[in-house]
């Protein structure tokens, strides 16, 4: 899951991007209103976190101008403003949560899980297809009851393609998913942790496929009936 994280403050923003990567998302990172338009345009995130408070726009005008644009991304904004009226007029601009600073790490990664559950994001807190149950809070899977050991970005790997489950996921997608602006990602790279995963999967034996669509990208299915549940 990507996540842009706009922010000026630059001791919050890197507390705030390692707890979120810790945590198991991809975090790219904007310190203006200017920066954070363009990350919207040349990519696709599951979650903006806005601070309202940016030097060159207040982040409330960013809020209006995605929606205005039909960018529906779901927002989380940060702010020292903790005046009724004023989180009113968040929600109605658009916002799916606020919070005041200041906060613990913990409340908002436990945010960010939350709004990325919605109904409307297709985002439930077990996933399930073959004999593999993976579990979006604790960000673990298992297979026919035991546990699947997968690193950061396996797991991951295994959320997105359980969540696309019988539909093609390209490589370009998901190297956009799981690599931020500052970290190295390719098709091969991702090639290499499909491969992975798929290993892993298979010794565990849970009944999951990956197939490879060449030049195109990857579909997850269940192994028995060749398709999603």
């Amino acid at each position: 899951m990507r996540i842009l994280l706009v922010e000026d403050n630059e001791k919050l923003i890197a507390l705030l991007s390692d707890s979120l990567r810790q945590a198991g998302f991809t975090v790219d990172e904007s310190v203006c209103a200017e920066d954070a338009y363009a990350a919207l345009d040349v990519a696709s995130y599951d979650l903006v976190i806005l601070d309202l408070g940016l030097p060159d726009e207040d982040g409330m005008d960013v809020l209006k101008t995605m929606r205005f644009n039909r960018n529906s991304v779901p927002v989380l904004i940060l702010t020292a403003r903790d005046m009724l009226d004023q989180k009113i007029k968040g929600l109605n601009a658009g916002a799916d949560d606020y919070m005041t600073k200041p906060f613990e790490s913990e409340e908002l990664v436990a945010r960010v899980r939350a709004l990325m559950r919605r109904p409307a994001q297709s985002h439930d807190i077990y996933l399930r297809l073959g004999r593999v149950i993976y579990d979006t809070v604790a960000r673990q899977a298992e297979a026919g009851g035991e546990l699947v050991r997968l690193s950061n970005r396996e797991t991951s790997l295994l959320e997105i393609m359980m969540r696309a489950s019988g539909k093609i996921v390209t490589k370009e997608n998901l190297e956009m998913q799981l690599y931020g602006y500052d970290e190295e990602g390719s098709a091969n790279s991702v090639e290499v942790l499909v491969h992975r995963l798929r290993k892993k999967l298979d010794q565990a034996k849970a009944d999951v496929l990956i197939h490879t669509l060449r030049g195109i990208g990857y579909m997850m299915t269940d192994k028995e009936h060749g398709q999603a549940h």
